[in-house]
């Protein structure tokens, strides 16, 4: 409401506009043909006062629909980056795995270590999917 008074300056504009919010945006700005009819009746002032109304609904609805959108990106693009920490938990438990391997059997010392670059590989490109969807998130919708 408070966002209503600084761009309207009189009391009965205010109960104006809150009514005009309650009503199906069709409803408020209606169609040509009822304009016409309804233009013999209504004073200049109230017009007036009407085209305020609309103007100030499309900038409320606008702002708070871009506010939710920017929200649910942060949001979005949050919960895609956790996958990054899984994937320094793969890296970590893939190495703490290939030094327990070796101190077991130092003979396996090269496939072991193949296996390791492998399972480094796909756990890396795990985390780097979830940080490349976190980006499509933010900055591609």
């Amino acid at each position: 409401m408070y966002a209503c008074a600084k761009f309207v300056s009189t009391p009965s504009l205010v109960r104006a506009g809150s009514r005009a919010l309650y009503r199906p945006v069709a409803a408020a700005i209606g169609s040509d043909a009822r304009k016409a009819e309804c233009a013999s009746l209504l004073e200049p002032q109230s017009i007036l006062a009407s085209q305020q109304q609309v103007a100030v609904r499309s900038f409320q609805t606008s702002a708070v629909s871009r506010d939710i959108d920017t929200a649910a990106k942060f949001i979005g693009a949050g919960a895609a980056t956790v996958g990054v920490a899984g994937s320094g938990a793969g890296i970590g438990t893939v190495f703490g795995s290939l030094i327990i391997g070796y101190a077991r059997n130092p003979s396996l010392k090269q496939q072991l270590f193949s296996y390791a670059i492998l399972g480094f590989a796909l756990s890396e490109a795990m985390g780097l999917f979830c940080l490349m969807v976190a980006f499509l998130i933010l900055f591609a919708m």
